[in-house]
């Protein structure tokens, strides 16, 4: 299994309606993108991220999933239309881990 994980650190400036526009267009993503075996995205309540509020997990079940993930549209449109205006750092790391 493939486990993808992004933080997102967003401008001063961004609205609470961008911000959860795109947390519902990420999760929306699942079913939309073969591949896909789970996602889940949400806020950080913690207050220990560092300035990175919100995050995101998508699992794969192998590395050709996440490859076909990145490039695919559905996942570019929200990456260059909804994330890319409104970010100000993203945090991203892929392991793989064995499946229980």
């Amino acid at each position: 299994m493939i486990e993808h994980i992004v933080l997102f650190r967003w401008q001063e400036g961004a609205s609470p309606e961008a911000i959860a526009a795109v947390m519902a267009a990420l999760q929306a993503m699942e079913g939309q993108i073969p591949g896909i075996v789970s996602l889940s995205c949400g806020t950080d309540f913690s207050g220990r991220s560092q300035g990175y509020s919100h995050g995101l997990v998508v699992r794969f079940s192998d590395r050709a999933g996440l490859e076909a993930y990145q490039p695919h549209p559905v996942h570019q449109a929200i990456v260059v239309n909804q994330i890319k205006p409104i970010v100000a750092d993203v945090l991203a790391m892929d392991y793989e881990f064995p499946e229980p």
